[in-house]
């Protein structure tokens, strides 16, 4: 079932006797878990039942108990398991009380938020929670997904985004959702309805540079500016806790590997180009001229340079060069490679 899906019922007063909430993206468990402990009983229900457990501090055991329980001058009661994943033997240990799920109790809304893993999907007891209740997975939304998720997430809210500003704060964030939208509610505060986020609105409300961020940098590797390149890396030396080595050389890694999948296509229109690098429309000209400096022969070379330098900034074949030192070198190295 989808996200959306979910809250629809919930508003329709349709509710599931079990919700297992599971999966590696936190953000949507999170999401689900709140709605239902905000929206299904009313302030005063909430007092005798409504129950917030975490499974370090308590076991399946008391868990089902609780359930068991009928609710207070309420129709319902709510109990939700945050940290699920963190109860003692879980896995091993709930198929002691599938009889619970077989026959769940319908008055009680009964939440587990298992967070970062998943139950076997294949296995009786998850199978039986699908067929009497809800059986979610979060999953993670991959990097090359990560700027359509927001500008989707920041459409919805109502505002618009220009690409360029989708790719900064992806570069910049990483695929923490809830970091994202923690962020963003900066800047929507800050701005009016419908208004449209550019670079310098990200800048002066979250912090990040429009002009000294990792995007900039592979843009500015890719048009082979050495003076824009290494007025960069002077910055990201400045600042290396913000700028670790080993998250821009993952950054050019993958900016290379689209260049490389750019050159292997035979049909490079703007639109099969942007599907095949799963980027926006927008950006396929920057890659299109990367590519006239960059021929295939030159980016697979620059994959063992960035092996090379990823295994450096390990402390591998490397003495005494600080992480400054190998990001020159680096990018000297890509800069002049033919």
């Amino acid at each position: 079932m989808k996200v959306s899906n979910i809250i629809k019922e919930i508003d329709n007063k349709i509710f599931h006797p079990v919700y297992f909430l599971m999966g590696e993206e936190p953000y949507y468990i999170d999401y689900i878990s709140n709605y239902i402990e905000k929206n299904v009983l009313s302030d005063s229900e909430k007092e005798f039942n409504q129950t917030i457990l975490y499974g370090k501090d308590t076991d399946l055991k008391t868990i089902i108990s609780y359930a068991k329980r009928y609710p207070m001058m309420s129709n319902h009661q709510v109990i939700i398991v945050k940290e699920a994943q963190t109860i003692d033997r879980f896995e091993s240990k709930i198929s002691d009380y599938i009889s619970y799920f077989e026959n769940p109790q319908k008055t009680t809304i009964l939440v587990f938020c298992y967070k970062y893993k998943k139950i076997d999907g294949r296995k009786k007891t998850a199978k039986i929670i699908d067929n009497n209740g809800v059986l979610f997975e979060s999953k993670r939304v991959y990097d090359n997904k990560l700027p359509d998720w927001i500008s989707g997430y920041i459409k919805q809210k109502g505002y618009n985004i220009e690409p360029v500003a989708t790719q900064l704060l992806a570069d910049y964030i990483g695929n923490n959702l809830s970091k994202i939208v923690n962020e963003t509610e900066k800047l929507f505060i800050s701005i009016d309805k419908g208004s449209k986020i550019t670079p310098a609105i990200i800048e002066e409300n979250i912090g990040i540079s429009k002009d000294y961020n990792v995007f900039e940098f592979q843009n500015a590797i890719g048009e082979k500016n050495e003076l824009k390149a290494f007025r960069m890396v002077y910055y990201f030396v400045s600042d290396p806790k913000n700028n670790p080595i080993i998250f821009i050389i993952s950054m050019l890694y993958n900016y290379f590997s689209k260049l490389l999948i750019y050159h292997s296509l035979t049909d490079k229109s703007q639109q099969n180009a942007a599907s095949a690098l799963s980027v926006n429309p927008y950006f396929v000209k920057d890659y299109k001229n990367a590519a006239m400096k960059y021929p295939a022969s030159a980016i697979l070379r620059i994959f063992s340079i960035l092996k090379e330098y990823d295994l450096k900034s390990k402390g591998v074949g490397n003495v005494s060069a600080d992480e400054g030192e190998l990001l020159k070198e680096l990018t000297y190295k890509i800069l002049n490679k033919k």
